[in-house]
């Protein structure tokens, strides 16, 4: 199943920069290694803001709540989530 996930980060402004850098550090590593998995297929910045626009592709909801409540950043954000479904008239074999 495909998702679009769009995650917005807040991270609150007392927070030390040595633990922001840490953690955000984690989140990359994991979030490398999920795409790297195929799980998270495709991850845009949205510009001017410290945000994301993701695609996963994953078994079930119950997968997608895991992958995204391990997130590092996961209580710093914002999600919104949107199941996806094949377009009739897309030519790709590799987007349902």
């Amino acid at each position: 199943m495909l998702f679009q996930v769009e995650m917005t980060v807040k991270l609150p402004p007392d927070m030390p920069a040595e633990q922001a850098a840490e953690i955000k550090a984690k989140e990359k590593a994991y979030a490398q290694e999920l795409q790297q998995a195929g799980k998270w297929r495709h991850l845009w910045r949205v510009a001017g803001s410290y945000a994301n626009v993701s695609i996963f592709d994953v078994e079930d909801n119950a997968e997608l709540q895991d992958l995204i409540s391990n997130l590092p950043l996961f209580p710093y954000m914002e999600i919104r989530v949107k199941p996806l479904c094949r377009h009739p008239s897309s030519i790709r074999e590799d987007d349902s």
